[in-house]
């Protein structure tokens, strides 16, 4: 993708707003327990600070309820409530810690709140505007929303890779009606590696795809069988491959809908000559639960009132086989139910062994991929660990992403 990025900008003396995502996990009383996603925009902040620059922030952050659609008056009051705690107040709070203050956080996205403080600005300032899901046309791409925010910048900066597989106003429509539109140091890393996966892959290419529903992730294989040398299917998604083939699977997870899928998809990869990698053995459980009474079943072999959570030994080692065979691996979606100790040895094994295979191109997509990756402590050992879940799996659809085609042409 031929787009502007941050450095063709200049922004000496220029009002750069910036679409950031600071949609942070938080505790109970609001405050931020997890910055990883501030700090992940911190390059693309330093970069229009140190160059003369005026930052506008914009983020959304959980999503906020309309309390004027409520039913009742304890109801608009238990909105309300839980929108106080959705306030950017908290994220402000964490930003300034780690820039070293400087940063205003208004009450408002647009207004003359808004424009006061803008007006008011000096080099290397910042602000945070409110929680953009507060107003109605956000999620709407509302035209005058869109050209408000448009109005209090100079020049755009797309840095939420999270955000930019939604056309919002704050994502697509501003770029309407501003100057030149860029991407940020994190969208510019974002689409280096997804464009190099799906358009100059490093060969073998192997993709290993997780999850639960296959329905959810029709277009991705179906697009990936056109991309990979192996892929490689674990996860909940693998009980309706088995069921495809005529395998019994116990009480394990079954998309109905996407046995059909599965089928076709088993089809195409032998039509095409792709090395199509199922579980040969699972790792079964009496209930969904880490204290459950476990064995190891083989194909077939899941008798009812078992339910898969894990992939077995054989399978385990017949994927790592695979994965030591490639060059690059793109990797959406746990393999088992990685959050419960006793089933996340197969998804804990793919990510140690991408880790400590520096010869592999490693690109792991966002959502509960990037988060177990995290857990074990291997991200910053992975080649490219996507920040968004939804926009990584549109990536690999081969969708075109509303936030990036805004973005200006180089």
């Amino acid at each position: 993708m031929a787009k502007l990025m941050i450095e063709d900008l200049d922004v000496k003396g220029k009002r750069v707003l910036m679409r950031v995502d600071f949609n942070v996990p938080q505790n109970d009383d609001g405050t931020v327990r997890d910055d990883t996603r501030i700090r992940a925009a911190l390059k693309s902040i330093q970069y229009v600070r140190d160059n003369g620059g005026m930052l506008i922030l914009m983020s959304h952050l959980g999503r906020p309820k309309n309390p004027d659609k409520a039913e009742s008056e304890e109801e608009k009051a238990k909105i309300i409530k839980a929108n106080q705690k959705l306030r950017m107040d908290f994220v402000a709070d964490t930003l300034r810690g780690l820039v070293g203050g400087n940063v205003t956080k208004v009450d408002a996205i647009v207004g003359p709140e808004v424009k006061q403080a803008v007006d008011a600005m000096k080099p290397g300032d910042i602000i945070l505007l409110e929680n953009t899901r507060f107003h109605a046309g956000e999620t709407k791409n509302d035209e005058a929303l869109s050209k408000e925010l448009a109005a209090l910048g100079d020049v755009y900066v797309s840095d939420a890779f999270g955000s930019v597989h939604r056309a919002h106003a704050s994502t697509e429509g501003v770029t309407r009606f501003i100057g030149k539109s860029a991407a940020g140091y994190l969208v510019a890393k974002e689409m280096e590696y997804f464009s190099k996966v799906l358009q100059n892959p490093d060969r073998p290419l192997t993709a290993v795809l997780g999850g639960a529903k296959v329905s959810d992730k029709i277009t991705v294989i179906d697009n990936l069988l056109n991309l990979v040398d192996t892929l490689i299917i674990g996860g909940g998604m693998a009980y309706t491959f088995m069921k495809a083939q005529g395998y019994e699977i116990g009480d394990s997870l079954l998309d109905e809908g996407g046995i059909d899928v599965a089928r076709k998809a088993m089809e195409k990869a032998k039509a095409r000559g792709i090395e199509l990698l199922l579980p040969e053995d699972t790792v079964v459980a009496d209930a969904f639960d880490a204290n459950a009474h476990t064995k190891v079943a083989g194909l077939g072999q899941i008798e009812p009132g078992w339910q898969g959570l894990d992939i077995g030994p054989k399978t385990l080692e017949a994927f790592m086989a695979a994965i030591k065979r490639s060059k690059m691996v793109v990797w959406n979606g746990p393999v088992g139910v990685f959050e419960m100790e006793p089933f996340a040895k197969g998804t804990r094994a793919i990510a140690e062994l991408l880790a400590n295979s520096p010869g592999i191109t490693s690109v792991i997509g966002g959502g509960d991929t990037a988060a177990a990756v995290t857990q074990y402590g291997l991200a910053g050992k992975m080649s490219h660990v996507s920040t968004g879940g939804g926009a990584s799996l549109e990536m690999l659809e081969g969708k075109e992403l509303p936030g990036l085609a805004a973005l200006s042409d180089k």
